[in-house]
């Protein structure tokens, strides 16, 4: 990720064709070791390709890629009936306790004693 974060630095930069020695120049500058397989994989995917053509097909895998919270549970649940159980048990558990801590807040005292 380090290489490909380098690489794009370069192209901002206006190097629209950076070398290995321009990542590894990258690299090094934020004391980051420069792996030369990687650097030399990297330049060969994307030699003689438009950078933004890149980026555009990637973000385009990328919006079928699921995301966000919830997907634990569900995929607890579809494994049985008996995963599901403990996880809701212990999901009432954490509700009875952040309840029981809210009450606690005025630690004794009244507003009007």
């Amino acid at each position: 990720m380090k290489v490909v974060a380098a690489y794009l630095l370069a192209i901002l930069g206006g190097n629209n064709s950076p070398s290995a020695e321009d990542i590894k120049t990258i690299l090094g500058s934020v004391g980051a070791e420069a792996d030369d397989e990687r650097i030399q994989l990297l330049l060969t995917e994307v030699k003689g390709k438009d950078i933004t053509e890149l980026i555009a097909a990637g973000r385009e895998k990328l919006s079928s890629v699921p995301s966000g919270g919830g997907g634990g549970v569900a995929v607890a649940a579809s494994g049985g009936g008996a995963a599901a159980a403990p996880a809701a048990a212990e999901a009432k558990e954490e509700k009875k306790e952040e309840a029981k801590e809210e009450s606690d807040d005025d630690m004794g005292f009244s507003l009007f004693d």
